[in-house]
């Protein structure tokens, strides 16, 4: 997220939670798509991470590319941490180990996605190669270990790492050290959005199987093929992970402002400056909690929209849906997650099939994939298969949604074309992180160093 919200208006009930969310629904014609994709930015010299500081550092590349894009810089205590694009046009901010993150604009088709994420890495580089920096698109930093990554100086951040030590082992690891692609969609009813939540949250695990992309942490194999999806097994319980009253016949929107409530908060933004509030939840806030530790302790409709960002379900509800379970990787990626869930969530007929596929997944069968993926991917049983029968199946149902759109780039070609680093893998069975493996055991000698070549961007 790269800027975060300062709307003032007062909150007198807890129906206007639940009515800012569903604010959110639109008719399908107007339906968007955005694409977030982060990657970790390392010196081409040597491979070492990139700092924030110095002539070569982050604060350097935000400055070249606020001067080539003529983006609005956003600021954190005077310091440059972000830029954002004009009338909603997409943002580029930072992670808090330094991963480089491009927000993009709400885009009608993958064929502008893509579009926007070849001109932003255009861009990123005509800037960072005279900088000496390079871009790796993977789901987890494969070398370094958290003490020699670098730490953004974002206000926020600094709430959560010392927060993130208290509540699970390993937010810091997923702070720091981690790297996703997600997209973001929208629906037009509070059934529309159920029904899209409740796949997501079915699915989710075999988007992080397709999207496989983490097995090496410090230098050597971590036993995992996406390291990056088992750090969330203990990252915040309270704010992560599967919902188990999403799974319910009658969830709403109510319900998820219901649980809202009740995680602990991160911060209160007051004039530009971040206060710690982790000591409460936002029903305690809402009940008078901060009055005499802030000068204006009311609840805004600002703090809730912040507060809304900092959950981490495998599917986040805000005025529009989330998901979140996919690693970071290379170019391909970047078009292929936004295809296959708008494929199987923007068409009504590709929606039916979805739902009938998965609407009696359990909470307890879900949990389990969500456990055994990270490790297993494609291989992990599944009922009388595993979930490559399953990643098979909706792949074809996501490419029949896209056929159904039918919207075409200038060569007549529809938005299936974006699915192909999918069908290479459900034809294959194997994983990014499988090959990236096969090739660390076989031509680099089990050495580290040609990964970066391999997928830098």
């Amino acid at each position: 997220m790269a800027r975060d919200t300062t709307d003032l208006t007062p909150i007198r009930s807890v129906a206007e939670l639940v009515e800012h969310i569903g604010e959110g629904e639109k008719p399908a014609d107007a339906f968007r798509i955005g694409t977030e994709h982060e990657k970790f930015g390392f010196y081409a010299a040597d491979l070492s991470p990139v700092p924030y500081e110095g002539e070569r550092g982050i604060r350097a590349l935000l400055d070249g590319m606020q001067a080539l894009s003529g983006w609005e810089e956003i600021l954190d205590d005077g310091r440059i941490i972000g830029l954002a694009g004009a009338h909603g046009g997409g943002a580029i901010s930072l992670e808090p180990g330094g991963q480089f993150e491009l927000s993009g604009a709400p885009l009608e088709t993958i064929h502008e996605t893509c579009r926007e994420s070849n001109a932003h890495l255009a861009d990123v580089r005509r800037v960072a190669d005279p900088l000496g920096i390079r871009f790796l698109g993977i789901g987890a930093s494969p070398t370094w270990r958290l003490g020699e990554t670098p730490v953004m100086p974002k206000s926020r951040y600094e709430i959560m790492a010392r927060y993130m030590p208290k509540v699970g082992t390993r937010g810091l690891d997923m702070m720091f050290r981690t790297s996703t692609i997600q997209v973001n969609l929208d629906f037009s009813s509070e059934r529309d959005m159920r029904r899209k939540m409740q796949i997501g949250m079915r699915l989710q695990a075999v988007a992080s199987a397709f999207f496989a992309n983490s097995p090496f942490t410090e230098g050597r194999p971590n036993g995992l093929v996406s390291w990056r999806s088992d750090v969330w097994s203990d990252v915040d319980n309270q704010r992560s992970g599967l919902l188990p009253f999403a799974f319910e016949e009658s969830f709403g929107y109510r319900d998820y402002v219901e649980w809202a409530l009740d995680v602990p908060m991160y911060f209160v933004m007051r004039e530009g400056r971040y206060f710690d509030a982790t000591d409460v939840t936002f029903r305690q806030f809402l009940d008078g909690a901060l009055k005499g530790k802030l000068t204006d302790p009311e609840p805004t409709m600002g703090d809730w929209a912040n507060h809304l960002s900092t959950l981490f379900p495998d599917v986040r509800l805000k005025r529009f849906l989330e998901m979140r379970g996919a690693d970071g990787g290379p170019w391909r990626g970047i078009c292929a997650l936004p295809a296959y869930w708008t494929g199987l969530l923007y068409d009504e007929t590709a929606l039916d099939e979805a739902e009938a596929l998965t609407r009696d997944f359990g909470f307890d069968e879900i949990s389990v994939l969500r456990r055994d993926v990270p490790r297993l991917g494609l291989a992990t049983p599944f009922r009388a298969g595993t979930v490559l029968d399953l990643a098979r199946a909706t792949l074809e149902i996501s490419k029949g949604g896209l056929a159904r759109r039918a919207r075409l780039n200038a060569e007549g070609e529809d938005e299936t074309i974006f699915l192909q680093p999918l069908e290479d893998v459900a034809a294959r069975g194997i994983t990014a992180a499988e090959e990236l493996l096969r090739l660390y055991e076989g031509p680099w000698n089990r050495r580290i160093e040609p990964l970066f070549d391999h997928l830098a961007y």
